[in-house]
């Protein structure tokens, strides 16, 4: 297939954009077109001259042709794949998010979907979604979109309440660090290598609180030496490089989720820094999170990886260096192959809850395993979470229908009582303190936030 359509919004991303494009030169069984669509027209239009250096590389199996466009009708137009990944606001924003909330003692690791930050972030995502969701709705009514934007679940939630036909999931990576684990484990205590791949999981849960009750290889269950292992590093602590997590912001040792497993009997497969934004008692101070052996990581940091990027991005546009061609973990590309109806595949994805999952609101966002086939998504039954760790699912679900709703509504009442009702705000400060912090934080980010809300847009 060499005439594929793909709109994507959000076409000046850097990094995001340049792991897709790996992919797609990657894969040889399909080829076409990339419109670039951004609010940055010159970001896309750097994108579109990266792009075109990747696909002409010598290793590049996949030959696309890139196009920055400066209308989101342009890039949507006749697409056959829609991919979103974008910033809601900027990295000042974000730094609201995450650190506003300190001086009120709420510390979070990432700040980008439960918690303070990541309902403040919501509030300005959502609004963005209706746009996007309207557009799809006009131009391109019958592509399959793919969101890799936090919050996740509520971006994908948002498509469907305002394009109820619309064919929309979201993709997430935190799922597939259980299976190298779980591998590296097996390693350590039989000497066995295997690939990850090999390892079968069953998924179920939210996006950033995904749970396990079932994981396997060649038919073998693998739960009882993930206990094992569960129990022998409780304390300790477990890593492929050890203490890594004191040099890198995004890696943990896996403490968080041993502990959940003591308490649940259950695996929790996001990272450590995601899960324990869902519960209250991870992040009583920055030395409880040191405990557990995990990160909060600065925005200042993502300030400076951006500054490095933005670098990056001027040196691939001028030629001096080349974009290495690599997988880059994501399985965006694997999942278009098989929807285009050149392979099958099964995959964890972010998708209404049609049944695949018990006692759990229909139509919720949920995450679990699907079968893609042509043109088919077809959700896989998962079964149901244990009832205390649904109670806790069951919480952050009603809190994301709550806040779309204040959207929706535009209710600012509505908005700041899915504020309160967030577990790290309300198990922290009364219900006046909260006000005030969400006015502050509302009052900081208002430049992207409705005026509804209290903002100026």
């Amino acid at each position: 297939m060499d005439n594929i359509k793909i709109g994507y919004i959000g076409g000046g991303s850097k990094g995001w954009a340049w792991r897709f494009m790996s992919d797609l030169a990657l894969e040889d069984s399909f080829s076409g077109e990339v419109r670039l669509y951004d609010i940055n027209y010159e970001s896309a239009k750097i994108n579109e001259i990266i792009g075109n250096r990747i696909s002409e590389q010598k290793d590049a199996k996949g030959k696309w042709r890139y196009r920055a466009v400066k209308e989101i009708g342009e890039a949507l137009e006749g697409a056959d794949f829609v991919i979103i990944s974008i910033l809601p606001g900027t990295l000042d924003e974000m730094e609201i998010d995450v650190h506003l909330p300190e001086k009120y003692g709420i510390y979070q690791a990432v700040g980008d979907t439960p918690g303070p930050g990541g309902i403040i972030r919501s509030l300005r995502t959502i609004p963005i979604y209706i746009e996007f969701a309207e557009a799809i709705k006009k131009y391109s009514p019958s592509s399959w979109v793919i969101n890799y934007t936090n919050p996740m679940a509520l971006c994908v939630r948002t498509l469907y309440a305002i394009f109820p036909k619309i064919k929309a999931i979201g993709c997430c990576h935190e799922v597939f660090k259980i299976p190298k684990l779980l591998s590296l484990m097996l390693k350590e205590k039989e000497g066995i290598e295997v690939n990850p791949s090999e390892i079968k999981q069953n998924v179920l849960g939210i996006n950033h609180f995904t749970w396990v009750d079932k994981i396997s290889w060649n038919g073998r269950d693998l739960l009882p030496i993930y206990g094992e292992f569960a129990e022998k590093y409780y304390y300790e602590g477990y890593e492929e490089e050890k203490d890594r997590w004191k040099k890198d912001f995004f890696a943990s040792a896996n403490r968080v989720k041993f502990d959940l497993y003591k308490r649940y009997r259950i695996i929790a497969a996001a990272g450590d820094r995601h899960l324990a934004e869902f519960l209250p008692w991870y992040l009583e101070s920055p030395e409880k999170v040191y405990e557990w052996k995990f990160s909060l990581t600065p925005v200042s940091f993502r300030k400076e990886q951006a500054k490095s990027l933005s670098e990056m991005s001027e040196k691939l546009a001028k030629g001096e260096m080349d974009f290495p061609i690599k997988p880059s973990g994501e399985v965006g590309v694997q999942i278009m192959k098989a929807l285009l109806g050149l392979s099958d595949f099964i995959t964890n994805v972010n998708y209404p809850n049609l049944g695949q999952m018990e006692d759990i609101p229909k139509d919720a966002v949920v995450e679990t395993n699907v079968y893609i086939t042509k043109d088919k998504i077809l959700p896989i039954y998962s079964g149901k979470l244990p009832y205390d760790v649904n109670s806790w699912v069951l919480r952050h679900i009603m809190n994301q229908e709550m806040i779309l709703s204040a959207v929706l509504d535009k209710d600012r009442e509505l908005a700041f009582r899915a504020f309160y009702n967030d577990p790290l705000v309300e198990s922290k400060v009364s219900w006046n303190t909260a006000r005030k912090m969400f006015m502050e934080m509302i009052e900081g980010t208002k430049r992207f936030v409705p005026k509804y809300l209290g903002g100026e847009k």
